[in-house]
């Protein structure tokens, strides 16, 4: 396995491939979620590259940019056993030299859920998407369905701008206790890492509420805030019935509806989702 951390190499090595390259965009601290993309991605192309780069754009004010978790040692190892070609991993200088000015921003998309709470989140992860795009220019980028509207935008952005490649969701990989995988979680005490059992909770309260037949999404929202409220450590953001596609508000649920939530657990904003339909 190769790391590369200069966009000039990674630009070369791109140019000198053959037979197309799968791209796995990360931030890191790398989990069996993660593993499960490398995999796919394995599967779809001769090379496969994960990038690693905690990307300071997508990042507000107070939030958790020089807290988040690293260690690329780690991530190696991870990469290496799922048998990933290449880790990417610049530096932000390279990213955004002195003088970086140009931007991504996908509009009406971003606007709702997380693009709500957290302003300005969207344009740099479609920003830095869009520049590790044209450095490794995969055929197929592999991403997880639990970061469910940053896919929904991504997808919107490489349509919008005709970009060659292909995007594949992949489903969410949860810990044994239903909580989703995330980099974040390791950022859990174990009060906190059971007080976040919530929100897996909560979702499955809503699934077993819709398969009895309940198609309001009042009360399917209710049947989710009785989990949530009966959790003193969580702190609600934001829980919402969604057309999958649109990211627009329900008022009555069917298969496709996307019921998405975001908490925050202490200092941890978690977030998670399902397809009501879907196993």
């Amino acid at each position: 396995m190769i790391l590369i951390e200069t966009v000039a190499e990674m630009q070369q090595f791109a140019r000198d491939r053959r037979g197309g390259i799968a791209l796995v965009p990360t931030m890191g601290y790398l989990h069996e979620g993660h593993a499960s993309l490398m995999v796919e991605a394995r599967r779809r192309a001769a090379t496969v590259v994960v990038s690693i780069f905690v990307n300071p754009t997508q990042f507000g004010v107070n939030e958790d940019l020089d807290s988040y978790p690293r260690d690329l040692e780690r991530d190696q190892r991870v990469a290496l056993e799922a048998g990933v070609d290449v880790i990417f991993a610049p530096k932000a200088a390279d990213m955004y030299p002195e003088g970086y000015q140009s931007y991504v921003t996908v509009e009406e998309l971003t606007t709702h859920l997380c693009g709500a709470s957290r302003p300005g989140h969207f344009r740099g992860v479609t920003t830095v998407v869009a520049k590790l795009f044209n450095i490794v220019a995969p055929k197929v980028a592999i991403f997880g369905n639990k970061d469910f509207q940053q896919l929904a935008v991504i997808r919107r952005m490489v349509r919008d701008l005709n970009m060659e490649l292909e995007i594949v969701g992949m489903p969410i990989v949860r810990e044994g206790d239903g909580l989703a995988m995330s980099s974040r979680n390791a950022k859990l005490g174990p009060v906190e890492r059971e007080s976040a059992l919530c929100l897996s909770r909560s979702i499955w309260a809503v699934r077993t509420a819709f398969r009895e037949g309940e198609r309001s999404v009042a009360a399917l929202r209710e049947t989710a805030l009785a989990v949530l409220n009966a959790e003193s450590g969580a702190e609600l953001d934001y829980l919402e019935f969604r057309d999958p596609d649109t990211l627009v508000p329900l008022e009555k649920a069917d298969e496709r509806t996307l019921l998405a939530l975001a908490v925050r657990i202490g200092a941890v904003r978690l977030i998670d989702n399902c397809i009501l339909g879907e196993e």
